[in-house]
Protein backbone atom coordinates (compact mmCIF):
# COMPACT_ATOMS: atom_id res chain seq x y z
CA UNK A 1 0.00 0.00 0.00
CA UNK A 2 2.60 2.05 0.72
CA UNK A 3 4.26 1.63 -2.91
CA UNK A 4 0.97 2.05 -4.19
CA UNK A 5 1.27 5.93 -2.30
CA UNK A 6 4.14 6.95 -2.86
CA UNK A 7 4.36 5.39 -6.81
CA UNK A 8 0.71 7.33 -7.31
CA UNK A 9 -0.74 3.67 -8.57
CA UNK A 10 -4.67 3.73 -8.36
CA UNK A 11 -5.28 0.91 -6.32
CA UNK A 12 -8.83 -0.24 -5.28
CA UNK A 13 -7.83 -2.48 -2.13
CA UNK A 14 -11.56 -4.21 -0.63
CA UNK A 15 -10.99 -5.71 2.75
CA UNK A 16 -13.37 -8.05 4.39
CA UNK A 17 -14.57 -7.39 7.38
CA UNK A 18 -16.52 -9.42 9.41
CA UNK A 19 -20.57 -9.59 9.73
CA UNK A 20 -22.54 -6.38 10.79
CA UNK A 21 -24.27 -8.29 13.69
CA UNK A 22 -20.90 -9.49 14.86
CA UNK A 23 -19.12 -6.27 15.29
CA UNK A 24 -20.52 -4.67 18.59
CA UNK A 25 -18.62 -8.59 20.11
CA UNK A 26 -15.37 -7.43 18.86
CA UNK A 27 -15.35 -10.85 16.95
CA UNK A 28 -12.30 -13.40 15.66
CA UNK A 29 -10.98 -11.38 12.62
CA UNK A 30 -12.94 -8.40 12.62
CA UNK A 31 -11.73 -4.89 12.50
CA UNK A 32 -12.39 -1.71 15.02
CA UNK A 33 -12.56 1.33 12.60
CA UNK A 34 -10.60 -0.28 9.79
CA UNK A 35 -11.09 2.73 7.61
CA UNK A 36 -8.66 4.54 9.73
CA UNK A 37 -5.75 2.17 9.76
CA UNK A 38 -4.44 2.42 6.02
CA UNK A 39 -3.89 6.21 6.60
CA UNK A 40 -2.56 8.40 5.63
CA UNK A 41 -1.38 6.45 2.65
CA UNK A 42 -4.72 6.20 0.96
CA UNK A 43 -6.28 8.86 -1.06
CA UNK A 44 -10.11 7.49 0.32
CA UNK A 45 -10.59 4.70 3.03
CA UNK A 46 -13.74 3.85 4.26
CA UNK A 47 -16.66 1.24 5.50
CA UNK A 48 -20.37 2.19 4.00
CA UNK A 49 -22.80 2.41 6.80
CA UNK A 50 -25.55 0.31 4.95
CA UNK A 51 -25.02 -2.72 2.97
CA UNK A 52 -27.21 -0.38 0.52
CA UNK A 53 -24.30 2.24 0.02
CA UNK A 54 -21.62 -0.51 -1.24
CA UNK A 55 -22.12 -0.11 -5.07
CA UNK A 56 -21.92 3.94 -4.49
CA UNK A 57 -18.56 3.69 -2.23
CA UNK A 58 -17.43 1.47 -5.12
CA UNK A 59 -18.13 3.62 -7.61
CA UNK A 60 -16.77 6.88 -5.68
CA UNK A 61 -13.21 5.13 -4.64
CA UNK A 62 -12.49 4.40 -8.18
CA UNK A 63 -13.50 7.97 -9.06
CA UNK A 64 -10.56 8.98 -6.43
CA UNK A 65 -8.07 6.63 -7.01
CA UNK A 66 -8.30 7.65 -11.10
CA UNK A 67 -8.06 11.36 -10.37
CA UNK A 68 -5.14 13.79 -10.61
CA UNK A 69 -2.43 12.76 -8.32
CA UNK A 70 -3.90 9.30 -8.41
CA UNK A 71 -2.79 6.72 -5.80
CA UNK A 72 -4.52 3.32 -3.82
CA UNK A 73 -8.33 3.59 -1.97
CA UNK A 74 -9.40 1.56 0.57
CA UNK A 75 -12.85 0.11 1.21
CA UNK A 76 -14.02 -2.53 3.78
CA UNK A 77 -17.19 -4.34 3.13
CA UNK A 78 -18.67 -6.59 5.90
CA UNK A 79 -19.01 -10.12 4.81
CA UNK A 80 -22.79 -9.92 4.82
CA UNK A 81 -22.88 -6.79 2.81
CA UNK A 82 -22.67 -9.11 -0.10
CA UNK A 83 -25.91 -10.65 -0.10
CA UNK A 84 -28.28 -7.69 0.82
CA UNK A 85 -30.17 -5.88 -2.09
CA UNK A 86 -28.75 -2.97 -3.77
CA UNK A 87 -29.75 -0.22 -6.22
CA UNK A 88 -27.67 -0.08 -9.49
CA UNK A 89 -24.72 3.33 -9.49
CA UNK A 90 -25.23 4.92 -12.57
CA UNK A 91 -22.19 5.24 -15.41
CA UNK A 92 -20.07 8.61 -15.00
CA UNK A 93 -17.47 10.22 -16.38
CA UNK A 94 -14.93 12.12 -14.73
CA UNK A 95 -12.83 14.52 -16.69
CA UNK A 96 -9.61 15.26 -14.35
CA UNK A 97 -6.85 16.72 -16.48
CA UNK A 98 -6.50 20.69 -15.47
CA UNK A 99 -3.74 23.41 -16.51
CA UNK A 100 -2.18 26.07 -15.07
CA UNK A 101 -3.02 29.40 -15.01
CA UNK A 102 -1.49 31.07 -18.65
CA UNK A 103 -0.31 34.27 -16.55
CA UNK A 104 1.89 31.75 -14.74
CA UNK A 105 3.08 29.62 -17.35
CA UNK A 106 3.68 32.91 -19.10
CA UNK A 107 6.10 33.63 -16.11
CA UNK A 108 7.67 30.56 -16.86
CA UNK A 109 8.77 30.92 -20.16
CA UNK A 110 9.81 34.45 -19.64
CA UNK A 111 12.20 32.94 -16.95
CA UNK A 112 13.50 30.42 -19.08
CA UNK A 113 14.15 32.45 -22.22
CA UNK A 114 16.03 35.02 -20.26
CA UNK A 115 18.08 31.64 -18.77
CA UNK A 116 22.05 31.41 -19.60
CA UNK A 117 21.79 27.65 -18.73
CA UNK A 118 18.50 26.12 -17.99
CA UNK A 119 17.74 22.41 -16.98
CA UNK A 120 14.97 20.20 -16.49
CA UNK A 121 14.04 17.67 -13.89
CA UNK A 122 11.86 14.82 -14.95
CA UNK A 123 10.32 12.81 -12.31
CA UNK A 124 8.14 9.81 -12.59
CA UNK A 125 5.16 11.91 -12.59
CA UNK A 126 6.07 12.08 -16.20
CA UNK A 127 5.71 8.84 -17.51
CA UNK A 128 2.65 8.19 -15.02
CA UNK A 129 1.39 10.89 -17.19
CA UNK A 130 2.19 9.68 -20.60
CA UNK A 131 4.25 13.54 -21.49
CA UNK A 132 7.88 12.07 -21.88
CA UNK A 133 7.57 13.11 -25.43
CA UNK A 134 6.48 16.89 -24.45
CA UNK A 135 9.17 17.09 -21.97
CA UNK A 136 11.87 15.98 -24.82
CA UNK A 137 9.79 18.53 -27.21
CA UNK A 138 10.50 21.27 -24.56
CA UNK A 139 14.31 20.56 -23.96
CA UNK A 140 14.75 20.43 -27.45
CA UNK A 141 13.39 24.23 -27.95
CA UNK A 142 15.46 25.20 -24.73
CA UNK A 143 18.89 23.08 -25.41
CA UNK A 144 18.18 22.50 -21.98
CA UNK A 145 19.99 19.68 -19.51
CA UNK A 146 17.65 17.02 -18.39
CA UNK A 147 18.08 15.01 -15.17
CA UNK A 148 16.13 12.22 -13.61
CA UNK A 149 14.89 13.23 -9.96
CA UNK A 150 16.17 11.05 -7.17
CA UNK A 151 15.00 7.56 -6.88
CA UNK A 152 12.82 7.94 -9.17
CA UNK A 153 10.32 5.25 -9.97
CA UNK A 154 9.64 5.51 -13.98
CA UNK A 155 11.73 6.86 -16.39
CA UNK A 156 10.79 10.76 -17.45
CA UNK A 157 13.38 10.77 -20.55
CA UNK A 158 15.18 9.10 -22.92
CA UNK A 159 18.77 7.94 -21.55
CA UNK A 160 20.61 8.13 -24.88
CA UNK A 161 19.21 11.53 -25.87
CA UNK A 162 21.87 13.97 -26.04
CA UNK A 163 20.82 16.45 -23.51
CA UNK A 164 20.05 13.65 -21.18
CA UNK A 165 22.45 14.43 -17.85
CA UNK A 166 21.78 11.79 -15.44
CA UNK A 167 20.66 10.98 -12.32
CA UNK A 168 20.50 13.30 -9.24
CA UNK A 169 21.33 11.48 -5.29
CA UNK A 170 18.91 11.63 -2.26
CA UNK A 171 21.28 14.05 -0.54
CA UNK A 172 21.21 17.43 -0.25
CA UNK A 173 24.25 18.73 -0.62
CA UNK A 174 25.30 16.62 -3.55
CA UNK A 175 21.82 17.47 -4.86
CA UNK A 176 22.59 21.28 -4.84
CA UNK A 177 26.25 20.66 -5.97
CA UNK A 178 24.97 19.03 -9.24
CA UNK A 179 22.16 21.75 -10.37
CA UNK A 180 24.14 24.55 -9.31
CA UNK A 181 25.37 25.36 -12.42
CA UNK A 182 21.91 25.89 -13.60
CA UNK A 183 20.40 29.69 -13.12
CA UNK A 184 16.44 28.12 -14.28
CA UNK A 185 15.11 24.54 -13.23
CA UNK A 186 11.91 23.43 -13.71
CA UNK A 187 11.05 20.33 -11.82
CA UNK A 188 8.26 18.10 -13.63
CA UNK A 189 6.20 15.39 -12.18
CA UNK A 190 8.66 15.33 -9.65
CA UNK A 191 9.57 15.78 -5.57
CA UNK A 192 12.85 16.66 -6.34
CA UNK A 193 13.95 16.78 -2.37
CA UNK A 194 13.90 12.81 -2.02
CA UNK A 195 16.32 12.82 0.47
CA UNK A 196 18.10 9.56 1.70
CA UNK A 197 21.46 10.46 3.35
CA UNK A 198 21.23 13.55 5.74
CA UNK A 199 23.64 16.19 5.26
CA UNK A 200 24.07 20.10 6.19
CA UNK A 201 23.21 22.70 3.56
CA UNK A 202 20.56 24.39 1.64
CA UNK A 203 18.70 22.81 -0.97
CA UNK A 204 20.01 25.00 -4.20
CA UNK A 205 22.95 26.87 -3.96
CA UNK A 206 22.67 30.84 -4.22
CA UNK A 207 21.63 31.69 -8.22
CA UNK A 208 19.67 28.73 -8.58
CA UNK A 209 15.79 29.42 -9.50
CA UNK A 210 13.58 26.80 -8.75
CA UNK A 211 10.02 26.15 -10.50
CA UNK A 212 7.75 23.12 -10.18
CA UNK A 213 5.00 21.69 -11.74
CA UNK A 214 3.08 18.67 -10.82
CA UNK A 215 -0.06 17.64 -10.09
CA UNK A 216 -0.59 17.07 -6.39
CA UNK A 217 -0.68 20.65 -4.65
CA UNK A 218 0.33 18.56 -1.08
CA UNK A 219 3.79 18.21 -2.89
CA UNK A 220 3.20 21.95 -4.02
CA UNK A 221 2.77 22.99 -0.52
CA UNK A 222 5.91 20.79 1.31
CA UNK A 223 8.14 21.69 -1.05
CA UNK A 224 10.86 23.94 0.98
CA UNK A 225 11.99 26.47 -2.20
CA UNK A 226 10.74 27.69 -5.14
CA UNK A 227 7.72 28.57 -7.29
CA UNK A 228 5.46 25.49 -8.04
CA UNK A 229 2.78 25.55 -10.51
CA UNK A 230 -0.47 22.94 -9.74
CA UNK A 231 -0.95 21.24 -13.02
CA UNK A 232 -1.25 17.97 -14.54
CA UNK A 233 1.76 17.89 -17.14
CA UNK A 234 0.89 17.58 -20.70
CA UNK A 235 -1.40 20.49 -21.50
CA UNK A 236 0.63 22.79 -19.74
CA UNK A 237 4.31 21.72 -21.42
CA UNK A 238 2.46 21.74 -25.02
CA UNK A 239 1.32 25.38 -23.83
CA UNK A 240 5.28 26.39 -22.12
CA UNK A 241 6.68 24.81 -25.29
CA UNK A 242 4.67 27.21 -27.76
CA UNK A 243 5.52 29.87 -25.46
CA UNK A 244 9.32 29.67 -25.35
CA UNK A 245 11.48 31.07 -28.10
CA UNK A 246 13.85 28.66 -30.40
CA UNK A 247 16.68 28.90 -28.32
CA UNK A 248 20.66 29.06 -30.16
CA UNK A 249 22.43 28.58 -26.62
CA UNK A 250 24.76 26.14 -26.93
CA UNK A 251 23.76 22.68 -25.68
CA UNK A 252 24.84 20.97 -23.09
CA UNK A 253 27.94 18.22 -23.30
CA UNK A 254 26.73 14.95 -23.70
CA UNK A 255 27.33 12.86 -20.13
CA UNK A 256 30.10 10.34 -20.28
CA UNK A 257 29.91 7.19 -22.08
CA UNK A 258 30.64 4.43 -19.20
CA UNK A 259 34.50 3.14 -18.74
CA UNK A 260 35.20 -0.12 -20.34
CA UNK A 261 35.28 -2.76 -18.13
CA UNK A 262 38.46 -4.88 -17.57
CA UNK A 263 38.34 -8.92 -17.96
CA UNK A 264 37.57 -11.02 -15.22
CA UNK A 265 38.11 -14.56 -16.04
CA UNK A 266 36.85 -15.31 -12.63
CA UNK A 267 34.29 -12.98 -11.14
CA UNK A 268 30.78 -11.74 -12.93
CA UNK A 269 30.66 -7.96 -11.78
CA UNK A 270 27.02 -6.04 -12.22
CA UNK A 271 28.80 -4.13 -14.70
CA UNK A 272 29.54 -7.16 -16.94
CA UNK A 273 25.48 -8.07 -16.67
CA UNK A 274 24.58 -4.58 -17.77
CA UNK A 275 26.98 -3.96 -20.38
CA UNK A 276 25.71 -7.44 -21.91
CA UNK A 277 22.21 -6.46 -21.15
CA UNK A 278 22.68 -3.28 -23.29
CA UNK A 279 24.06 -4.84 -25.78
CA UNK A 280 20.83 -7.71 -26.12
CA UNK A 281 17.70 -6.01 -25.26
CA UNK A 282 15.70 -3.98 -27.44
CA UNK A 283 15.03 -0.48 -27.13
CA UNK A 284 11.11 -1.20 -26.60
CA UNK A 285 12.31 -3.58 -23.77
CA UNK A 286 9.67 -3.14 -20.66
CA UNK A 287 12.29 -3.46 -17.82
CA UNK A 288 11.53 -3.96 -13.52
CA UNK A 289 14.63 -3.33 -11.40
CA UNK A 290 14.88 -3.87 -8.01
CA UNK A 291 18.50 -4.18 -7.08
CA UNK A 292 19.40 -1.31 -5.10
CA UNK A 293 22.80 -3.06 -4.43
CA UNK A 294 23.42 -2.09 -8.20
CA UNK A 295 21.16 0.61 -9.06
CA UNK A 296 23.83 2.65 -10.07
CA UNK A 297 25.64 0.54 -12.50
CA UNK A 298 22.14 -0.10 -14.38
CA UNK A 299 21.61 4.12 -14.42
CA UNK A 300 25.41 4.41 -15.85
CA UNK A 301 25.07 1.31 -18.19
CA UNK A 302 22.17 0.15 -19.26
CA UNK A 303 19.99 3.26 -20.47
CA UNK A 304 16.62 3.28 -20.72
CA UNK A 305 14.51 4.32 -23.72
CA UNK A 306 10.41 4.73 -24.19
CA UNK A 307 7.87 5.47 -22.32
CA UNK A 308 6.54 3.13 -19.55
CA UNK A 309 9.49 0.89 -20.27
CA UNK A 310 11.13 1.06 -16.90
CA UNK A 311 9.31 0.75 -13.76
CA UNK A 312 10.77 0.32 -10.08
CA UNK A 313 9.49 1.12 -6.41
CA UNK A 314 9.79 4.92 -5.42
CA UNK A 315 9.47 4.40 -1.79
CA UNK A 316 12.29 1.77 -0.75
CA UNK A 317 10.24 -0.97 0.58
CA UNK A 318 12.03 -4.09 -0.51
CA UNK A 319 9.89 -6.54 -2.91
CA UNK A 320 8.36 -4.87 -4.93
CA UNK A 321 10.42 -6.69 -8.02
CA UNK A 322 9.10 -9.71 -8.34
CA UNK A 323 5.18 -9.51 -8.07
CA UNK A 324 5.29 -5.91 -10.27
CA UNK A 325 6.76 -7.77 -13.30
CA UNK A 326 3.98 -10.26 -12.79
CA UNK A 327 1.17 -7.85 -12.99
CA UNK A 328 2.88 -6.04 -15.77
CA UNK A 329 3.31 -9.10 -18.11
CA UNK A 330 0.12 -10.15 -17.54
CA UNK A 331 -1.66 -6.73 -18.07
CA UNK A 332 0.12 -5.96 -21.21
CA UNK A 333 0.86 -9.57 -22.77
CA UNK A 334 4.68 -8.37 -22.82
CA UNK A 335 7.90 -10.11 -22.04
CA UNK A 336 9.35 -8.22 -19.25
CA UNK A 337 12.80 -8.26 -17.90
CA UNK A 338 13.52 -8.06 -14.10
CA UNK A 339 16.42 -7.67 -12.76
CA UNK A 340 16.42 -8.25 -8.84
CA UNK A 341 18.74 -8.46 -5.87
CA UNK A 342 18.72 -11.57 -4.12
CA UNK A 343 17.89 -9.80 -0.66
CA UNK A 344 14.60 -7.79 -2.63
CA UNK A 345 13.45 -11.48 -3.90
CA UNK A 346 13.19 -13.14 -0.54
CA UNK A 347 10.59 -10.56 0.18
CA UNK A 348 8.44 -11.64 -2.47
CA UNK A 349 9.64 -14.93 -3.53
CA UNK A 350 5.98 -17.11 -3.50
CA UNK A 351 5.38 -14.43 -6.66
CA UNK A 352 7.26 -17.30 -9.04
CA UNK A 353 4.34 -19.38 -7.82
CA UNK A 354 2.07 -16.70 -9.47
CA UNK A 355 4.36 -16.30 -12.36
CA UNK A 356 4.58 -19.99 -13.30
CA UNK A 357 0.81 -20.53 -12.71
CA UNK A 358 0.27 -17.85 -15.43
CA UNK A 359 2.15 -18.28 -17.40
CA UNK A 360 3.73 -14.93 -17.44
CA UNK A 361 6.03 -14.06 -19.60
CA UNK A 362 8.70 -12.38 -16.96
CA UNK A 363 12.41 -13.06 -17.41
CA UNK A 364 13.47 -12.73 -14.11
CA UNK A 365 17.74 -12.05 -13.78
CA UNK A 366 18.55 -12.02 -10.01
CA UNK A 367 21.83 -10.77 -8.67
CA UNK A 368 23.08 -12.82 -5.83
CA UNK A 369 25.39 -11.27 -4.12
CA UNK A 370 25.08 -13.41 -0.88
CA UNK A 371 23.34 -10.93 1.60
CA UNK A 372 21.92 -7.26 1.94
CA UNK A 373 24.44 -5.26 -0.06
CA UNK A 374 22.88 -1.95 0.06
CA UNK A 375 22.56 -2.28 3.71
CA UNK A 376 26.45 -3.08 4.29
CA UNK A 377 26.88 -0.03 2.01
CA UNK A 378 24.89 1.83 4.44
CA UNK A 379 26.12 0.55 7.54
CA UNK A 380 29.79 1.30 6.67
CA UNK A 381 29.30 4.77 5.37
CA UNK A 382 27.70 5.27 9.17
CA UNK A 383 30.56 3.68 10.96
CA UNK A 384 28.87 0.62 11.15
CA UNK A 385 30.38 -2.30 10.32
CA UNK A 386 29.34 -4.96 10.02
CA UNK A 387 26.02 -4.92 10.10
CA UNK A 388 24.30 -7.92 11.68
CA UNK A 389 21.49 -9.81 9.73
CA UNK A 390 23.20 -9.16 6.41
CA UNK A 391 24.48 -11.76 5.38
CA UNK A 392 22.11 -14.17 3.54
CA UNK A 393 24.89 -16.74 1.27
CA UNK A 394 24.25 -20.34 0.28
CA UNK A 395 20.29 -20.03 -0.86
CA UNK A 396 19.96 -21.39 -4.31
CA UNK A 397 17.23 -19.48 -5.92
CA UNK A 398 17.62 -21.65 -9.02
CA UNK A 399 16.10 -24.88 -7.13
CA UNK A 400 13.47 -22.53 -5.18
CA UNK A 401 12.58 -20.88 -8.54
CA UNK A 402 12.16 -24.55 -9.61
CA UNK A 403 10.21 -25.93 -6.79
CA UNK A 404 7.44 -22.82 -7.65
CA UNK A 405 6.93 -24.86 -11.04
CA UNK A 406 9.33 -21.36 -12.76
CA UNK A 407 12.27 -23.13 -14.69
CA UNK A 408 15.46 -21.62 -13.73
CA UNK A 409 19.39 -22.12 -14.20
CA UNK A 410 22.51 -20.63 -12.73
CA UNK A 411 25.42 -18.86 -13.72
CA UNK A 412 28.95 -18.42 -11.65
CA UNK A 413 32.36 -17.89 -14.14
CA UNK A 414 32.03 -14.74 -16.63
CA UNK A 415 32.37 -17.44 -20.03
CA UNK A 416 29.00 -18.62 -19.12
CA UNK A 417 27.31 -15.64 -18.97
CA UNK A 418 26.28 -14.07 -22.64
CA UNK A 419 24.84 -17.83 -24.11
CA UNK A 420 22.66 -18.27 -20.35
CA UNK A 421 21.62 -14.28 -21.29
CA UNK A 422 21.02 -15.64 -24.69
CA UNK A 423 18.74 -18.29 -23.71
CA UNK A 424 16.81 -15.97 -21.00
CA UNK A 425 16.16 -13.72 -23.04
CA UNK A 426 15.08 -15.25 -25.87
CA UNK A 427 11.48 -16.92 -24.46
CA UNK A 428 8.47 -14.60 -25.96
CA UNK A 429 5.37 -13.91 -24.41
CA UNK A 430 3.96 -17.14 -24.74
CA UNK A 431 7.03 -19.10 -23.39
CA UNK A 432 6.05 -18.36 -19.67
CA UNK A 433 8.31 -17.38 -16.70
CA UNK A 434 12.00 -18.42 -16.12
CA UNK A 435 14.82 -16.85 -13.76
CA UNK A 436 18.81 -17.32 -14.19
CA UNK A 437 20.70 -16.76 -10.82
CA UNK A 438 23.58 -15.07 -11.68
CA UNK A 439 26.56 -14.92 -8.78
CA UNK A 440 28.38 -11.43 -8.11
CA UNK A 441 30.73 -10.52 -5.56
CA UNK A 442 29.41 -9.82 -2.13
CA UNK A 443 30.22 -6.45 -0.52
CA UNK A 444 30.79 -4.89 -3.66
CA UNK A 445 28.02 -2.43 -3.63
CA UNK A 446 28.93 1.41 -4.10
CA UNK A 447 25.50 2.56 -2.88
CA UNK A 448 25.91 5.46 -0.80
CA UNK A 449 29.68 5.82 -2.07
CA UNK A 450 28.94 8.44 -4.91
CA UNK A 451 26.60 10.81 -2.23
CA UNK A 452 29.69 10.95 0.25
CA UNK A 453 31.58 12.60 -1.79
Amino acid sequence: MFNAYRDRVPVMIIAGQQSRALLPLRPFLGADEPARFPRPYVKFSRQPERAADVPAALAEAHRIAMSHPRGPVFLSVPEDDWDRPAEPVAPRTVHGGYTADPGALAGLARALDAATRPALVAGPGVDDEHAVREVAELAERLRAAVWISPLSGRSGFDERHPLFQGFLPPVADQLAQRLAPYDVVVALGAPLFTYHVHTEGPPLADGTELYHLDCDPAQAAWLPVGTSIVTTLRPALRTLTDLVQLSDRPAPEMRPAPEPLPASAEEISPELVMDLLRERLPRDTVLVEETPSHRDALHARLPISGAGRFLTTGSGALGWGLPLAVGRALADGERVVCVVGDGSALYSVQALWTAARHRAPVTYLLLDNGGYGAVKALGRRIGITPVPGTEIGGIDFAALAGSFGCPADRVERPDDLPKALDRALALGRDDGPVLLQIRVPADDSPAYEPWAR
